[in-house]
């Protein structure tokens, strides 16, 4: 018991953090704005804690399942804080574009961002990376299908007919999403597993894999959301007060809220490509991405539907533009089964232009 305690300090951290900041939720929001974007940030960093610990849980379920399933629950826990955060925010004060931004930023984060720099530092130490190139084929189209359709086309959509189109949108998903488990887990999931040459080394006791108490990593894992979700209310609040008026482009918070789920993708992202194991890099990045579309949207849209208030769904001009480079230079990158250190760096070019656009406030 007091191992388990010591191993999820921070987890510990987040939930006492949790329990100050609501008594003091008043003061922050009445103590300034100075005081209210450093509770903000505070907060952010125990949430960022939080989900560290929710993302360990959920990578020695990955361990015990193994690849295909082990990625998928990665992802999905990372989508999963993205969505609780994602629906505290906007049932505090509402933000038109939150969802959009949010979903965008997660996409850039993901694909140029964490597969970017995997690659490029993979690439610089192993040279070229070898993966399953139909995994990454099938994430692309799926990726760009789901983004078309509910971020793109919604541009075209009447506004008398957005209640339809939203609720086609919520059926699209979730038929995707269907598919998608099926191709992952089922008759197709060889899609998503690659067979790395064994090492030839004797195995030290050290690497034998630890037993996983399953219940008590599944029990983490929702307790560390609830703590999230908790840190998320009070930090939503702040965080809004501590940017008003401060000239910050509105994209910030999305880009804060994409970064908190994707920061444990981004350490295990990196450890898998400095072993050389490019095929969790792509299932990551690339899982990720299409989980954060086709998981997020339904149920944002069901959300709008529920409370009759429409979110802007339709990415702006440069948003749509950056989104194709993205994923066309994916499918050109990731169509030989191959990385290497230059496909990196084209992926982490985008991601800089996606600071740069995001911080001019396009």
């Amino acid at each position: 018991m007091l191992t388990t305690l010591k191993q999820e300090s921070f987890l510990l951290l987040a939930l006492i953090a949790a329990c100050v900041a609501y008594p003091l939720e008043h003061w922050m929001l009445h103590s300034g704005q100075v005081v209210a974007l450093v509770s903000g940030l505070v907060l952010i960093v125990f949430i960022v804690a939080a989900s560290m610990r929710v993302a360990h849980q959920a990578e020695l379920l990955a361990e015990k399942v193994g690849d295909p399933y082990g990625t998928m629950i990665l992802t999905l826990a990372a989508v999963l804080v993205e969505v609780v955060i994602l629906a505290i925010m906007m049932s505090n004060e509402a933000s038109a574009t939150l969802v959009r931004d949010t979903i965008y930023s997660a996409v850039m984060l993901d694909i140029n961002g964490i597969l970017g720099l995997a690659a490029l530092m993979g690439g610089l130490k192993h040279g070229e990376q070898s993966y399953n190139d139909d995994s990454a084929r099938s994430y692309s189209a799926m990726i760009l299908t789901a983004m078309g359709v509910s971020m793109v086309v919604p541009e075209f959509i009447p506004e008398a007919d957005w209640k339809l189109y939203s609720a086609f949108t919520i059926g699209a998903m979730v038929m995707l999403y269907a598919l998608f488990l099926r191709m992952q887990v089922g008759p197709h999931s060889y899609f998503f597993s690659y067979s790395y040459p064994d090492k030839r080394r004797r195995k030290t006791p050290s690497e034998e894999p630890q037993p996983i108490n399953l219940v008590l990593s599944i029990g983490t894992l929702g307790f560390g959301v609830v703590v999230i979700g908790a840190l998320a209310e009070v930090m939503s609040k702040t965080l809004d007060l501590g940017l008003e008026g401060t000239g910050a482009p509105p994209v910030i918070t999305a880009i804060l809220v994409a970064a908190i789920s994707a920061a444990p993708e981004i350490l295990t992202a990196l450890r898998a490509a400095l072993a050389n194991r490019m095929q969790s890099v792509v299932n990551i990045a690339m899982g990720a991405s299409l989980s954060t579309v086709i998981l997020t949207v339904p149920v944002m849209e069901a959300m709008a539907l529920y409370t009759g208030q429409p979110f802007q769904m339709a990415m702006t001009p440069v948003q749509t533009v950056m989104v194709f480079l993205t994923l066309i230079v994916s499918a050109i990158n990731l169509n030989d089964g191959e990385t290497n250190a230059i496909e990196g760096m084209t992926h982490f070019v985008l991601f800089a232009t996606f600071i740069m656009l995001s911080l001019l406030g396009l």
